[in-house]
């Protein structure tokens, strides 16, 4: 049997190494393809394959004398989607959600010994609000440009909205230290309520098509049920602590 080959012309310099090359590499190789590999290494290499090949960017695939494209091509040559197309605009929130339930999972089974249903529903509210606080202080400005334009309090008072990610990270590591209750429900409460509000009157009332801001700025995530979910988990997280 033939084996089935590709030829690959992929930019490899000291100073960079073109990463869609060595997926287009690595795809073709999966697929039971022989990888003729061109490595670029100098800008000089590099003009050379766009003018021979007329093209404008590389990396470039050739199977079977004609020309693939980069990887984008090369996912559609084996019909797969293009790459930024394999995830959605809720892929940061399910691996968000995801990962703190394992967290507040592998916690509660760390020093409860088993997975108790309270503790474990309070870690995961404290888990899940620190990392939404991670999200959002990564690139505060963005996420406050996003915040001011839904939460109520923000359009008053602009301040708050950089505020609300450090409220939100404090709350969220107070209830996993055990702080008192009555120095972390209220700001926890607080947060959750207004947040609350504010969604549910520019999604449910006002009809507004917004992005929300929950997993920090410049997100795909529409305002909604996610942002929603934050808020109701703020206060839920508020009552448990207060009936403890």
């Amino acid at each position: 049997m033939a084996v089935k080959s590709a030829k690959l012309y992929r930019m490899v310099m000291p100073q960079h190494i073109c990463p869609f090359g060595l997926k287009s590499w690595d795809l073709l190789r999966r697929k039971g393809y022989a990888v003729e590999d061109h490595p670029l290494r100098t800008s000089q290499e590099v003009d050379e394959i766009k003018q021979l090949l007329d093209v404008e960017t590389t990396p470039q695939t050739i199977i079977d004398g004609e020309r693939i494209g980069g990887y984008d091509g090369v996912r559609r040559f084996f019909g797969l989607e293009p790459a930024d197309a394999a995830g959605s605009a809720y892929t940061p929130v399910v691996a968000i959600f995801l990962t703190s339930l394992l967290m507040a999972a592998a916690i509660t089974l760390r020093y409860e010994g088993t997975l108790v249903s309270l503790p474990l529903l309070m870690n995961f509210i404290a888990v899940t609000m620190c990392v939404l606080a991670i999200q959002k202080l990564r690139d505060l400005t963005a996420f406050t440009n996003q915040f001011i334009g839904y939460d109520l309090l923000s359009m008053r008072v602009v301040r708050y909205a950089y505020v609300y990610p450090f409220a939100e990270a404090y709350a969220g590591i107070a209830m996993l230290a055990g702080v008192s209750a009555w120095l972390v429900a209220p700001v926890a409460l607080f947060i959750g309520s207004v947040g609350a509000v504010s969604v549910a009157k520019a999604v449910y009332i006002d009809k507004r098509e917004l992005k929300c801001a929950c997993v920090g700025g410049n997100g795909e995530v529409p305002l909604g049920a996610v942002s929603l979910t934050e808020n109701l988990f703020m206060i839920l997280g508020a009552v448990l602590m207060w009936m403890q």
